[in-house]
């Protein structure tokens, strides 16, 4: 083999690099997507567009408004002065939700009686109004709670929340590590697919096989490059991850690591195979997307997958993403060994096996 082998790696990394558009593509798409994922992507509710129809001008309704008021989650737009105002604000999204307050609260509250207090919310994205319900939930909760123990009355039971690994429930902490999962398989496959392809397409195929080189070392000088732009790759964004968006690393690297080589060469052989049974660049990058969209669904990055119908949740066995975005999760925000994600590990590694496996023998089959 001599240096055979190292010349093509070389030959390969100088191919993907040697063009300004090629570094451009592989380095800035990344790091945009994971800064517009961890600024955009979030399930917090924040600045959510709030109307105040406040009919009781007592001390406990103004309690209340200024509760809301100096709540991160909402922001006051304006006060309905009339009934017959609150369905044009939601029509016409001027507001997301209108708080009305009923006309004695006050008087009832000072008779230890409950206090009317209606939401009406645009239910249009149901998601968000979700959020909104829980937030107003909460808030009202609290208040009443406060209340209630100035009163002297006490309350039955006290709540006391404490969330474990993620303290301030921030969805950034669960959204941002899982984009090193995501990110790293994109830019891994779309450069393991357009390898062969772009040889094909550029008719310099044809003269690799001419080489001394056997198959397996054509097809290891073709997967390297992948494995050392993924992880590199997958390097960066955990750096962006841990000294820009400040979310705790609570485990260790030398864990992380052997299950991202792992999860990158499962990805190596499906972008492998993608690039052995197409012809021209076009097709291989077709045959990516085609790959990349049902594996993310299917990992759970953004729905969770107990929600999925049960032939589904048997696909996403299928899928190397669902492990490792398990992996990179537990290892971020838990601080989790390797003895606590083994069962992630060996089904992530069979199916690197299988996938390079049917790569080498695509390969060899279609080579000549």
């Amino acid at each position: 083999m001599g240096g055979r082998l190292p010349a093509l790696i070389i030959k390969e990394l100088l191919a993907l690099f040697k063009d300004k558009k090629s570094r451009m593509a592989v380095i800035v798409p990344p790091i945009l997507q994971l800064l517009i994922f961890g600024y955009a992507a979030t399930f917090d509710l924040e600045h959510a567009a709030l109307a105040i129809f406040n009919e009781d001008n007592g001390s406990f309704s103004r309690e209340l408004v200024a509760r809301f008021e100096r709540s991160s989650g909402f922001e006051l737009v304006g006060f309905v002065h009339s009934e017959t105002h609150i369905a044009p604000l939601l029509d016409a999204q001027q507001a997301l939700l209108v708080l009305r307050i009923g006309e004695q609260c006050s008087a009832q509250v000072a008779q230890d009686e409950s206090c009317p207090i209606q939401v009406l919310i645009d239910g249009r994205n149901s998601n968000t109004a979700m959020l909104a319900l829980n937030s107003v939930r909460t808030i009202v909760t609290e208040f009443n709670q406060e209340k209630a123990q100035l009163r002297g009355a006490g309350l039955p039971a006290h709540l006391t929340m404490r969330a474990w690994f993620n303290p301030n429930l921030e969805s950034r902490w669960f959204i941002v590590p899982g984009i090193i999962a995501l990110l790293a398989m994109i830019v891994t496959l779309v450069v393991t697919a357009l390898s062969v392809a772009r040889e094909r397409e550029a008719g310099t195929f044809d003269q690799l096989l001419v080489t001394p080189l056997r198959p397996w070392e054509i097809l290891i000088g073709k997967a390297m490059p992948g494995l050392i732009v993924g992880v590199g790759e997958a390097s960066l964004i955990i750096a962006v991850t841990v000294f820009w968006f400040k979310i705790p690393l609570m485990g260790k690297l030398s864990v992380l690591y052997p299950a991202l080589i792992i999860y990158v060469l499962s990805i190596i052989g499906v972008g492998l195979m993608i690039s052995s049974l197409c012809a021209t660049l076009q097709q291989a990058l077709l045959g990516a997307f085609l790959f990349i969209v049902p594996a993310v669904i299917l990992s759970g990055f953004s729905t969770p997958i107990a929600n999925m119908p049960a032939f589904m949740q048997t696909l996403t066995y299928l899928d190397p993403m669902r492990y490792f975005l398990s992996i990179v999760r537990r290892v971020f925000l838990e601080g989790a060994g390797i003895e606590y994600f083994i069962h992630d590990l060996w089904p992530m590694s069979l199916i690197a096996l299988v996938t390079l496996s049917l790569a080498t023998w695509l390969f060899r089959h279609r080579m000549y």
